[in-house]
């Protein structure tokens, strides 16, 4: 059980960086 805990964590933190990502390439006009 906390596996999983620790997985459901690992995955909000990669969801928050993706986005973090995606805004700073918006913002910062990479693409």
């Amino acid at each position: 059980m906390s596996y999983e805990r620790n997985n459901s964590s690992f995955v909000l933190i990669v969801v928050l960086f993706i986005l973090l990502v995606i805004v700073g390439a918006s913002y910062g006009g990479y693409y």
